[in-house]
């Protein structure tokens, strides 16, 4: 097979050719007219053929130049138009967004097959972090933050609601109705609490909410993430105040059951996509965003569905801002 000339020479030929001009070409290629014509004289002795005629200061294609000419301009032409599809296409499936830990791994993990296998080709990288993202320090498109609508100058949406309820697998519920009957204050003074340390809505609050004093239990197991506490309340530690943004499963399943349907469940905003508002401009986060959210919908049909089968009712307030735990995240 035959050595092929180097194509930095044809582009710098293609160069002279259409600009007429060999300090023209130059200027374009940001190279010294020099370079220019070393490289046109490479390209000649290499294929045997003159290339230019020269007539004095002015220099006009021979025809075999015209026939290269054509070839490589069209050529030249086609690997640019290649290059930006290419990286057209890079930029619209290319996606960076950061999430909270337990719930990247209890809500969001879970859907990404769908997505996925809806969006075959993505570049898709996640962070799951705990701290809020520096947009003018971290590579993000996004941040799925979980707290208050209070973010400054940035973009915030709403994406899914926090149901907030004291749950127990069925044996604890089972035994604290045994022992203490159906009172809800009495069932959560005889019950072990486990909180989660990131929640904002936490079982002092919770228990002011509802008009509830609890007098023998001056002591709770505070976890740092979600799935901890999650997990000690399945294995039958105690109760645990949560979200079902990340229990639904387990109440789905069983594993966990409501402590008392008398009581309303919590609702307020708590999960928001936040970043600067050029961002919702690339096409990738607008249809992230749009999947989000549909799965939000999808997971308030199942959470209307179980709140149902347990008879239980929403209480749906603003969250008071000394509740907040600022940048803390579950």
């Amino acid at each position: 097979m035959a050595r092929m000339n180097s194509l930095n020479s044809y582009v710098f030929f293609e160069a002279v050719a259409r600009r007429k001009s060999v300090t023209r070409a130059a200027e374009e290629l940001l190279v010294s007219p020099s370079a220019v014509s070393q490289q046109i004289k490479l390209l000649e002795q290499q294929l045997g053929i003159k290339l230019f005629r020269r007539e004095g200061r002015t220099s006009s294609l021979t025809l075999e130049g015209e026939q290269l000419f054509r070839a490589s301009a069209s050529a030249i032409r086609m690997l640019k138009d290649a290059e930006r599809h290419l990286s057209k296409q890079h930029e619209t499936r290319r996606l960076n967004l950061r999430v909270t830990p337990s719930f990247g791994v209890r809500w969001l993990g879970p859907r990404l097959a769908n997505f996925v296998q809806n969006h075959p080709g993505w570049d898709l990288r996640i962070d799951a972090g705990s701290d809020p993202t520096d947009f003018d320090r971290d590579v993000m498109d996004f941040d799925i933050r979980y707290g208050l609508s209070d973010w400054g100058v940035f973009h915030c949406k709403p994406i899914l609601q926090d149901q907030v309820l004291p749950l127990c697998s069925p044996s604890v519920r089972d035994d604290l109705r045994a022992r203490f009957g159906s009172d809800p204050e009495a069932l959560l003074d005889g019950a072990q609490l486990i909180d989660s340390a990131r929640a904002i809505c936490q079982w002092d609050f919770w228990l002011q909410r509802n008009n509830l004093t609890v007098t023998s239990n001056t002591k709770s197991i505070l976890l740092d993430r979600s799935s901890l506490a999650l997990q000690m309340a399945v294995d039958g530690v105690g109760v645990v105040l949560e979200s079902l943004a990340v229990a639904a499963k387990e109440l789905e399943r069983g594993d966990l059951v409501p402590v008392t349907p008398s009581l309303p469940v919590i609702e307020f905003p708590a999960y928001w996509v936040v970043c600067p508002a050029r961002h919702m401009k690339r096409r990738a986060a607008v249809t992230f965003v749009s999947w989000m959210t549909q799965q939000a919908e999808a997971h308030s049909d199942l959470t209307a569905r179980l709140m149902d089968r347990h008879g239980l009712s929403s209480d749906v307030i603003d969250v008071p801002s000394d509740v907040f735990w600022g940048s803390k995240r579950p």
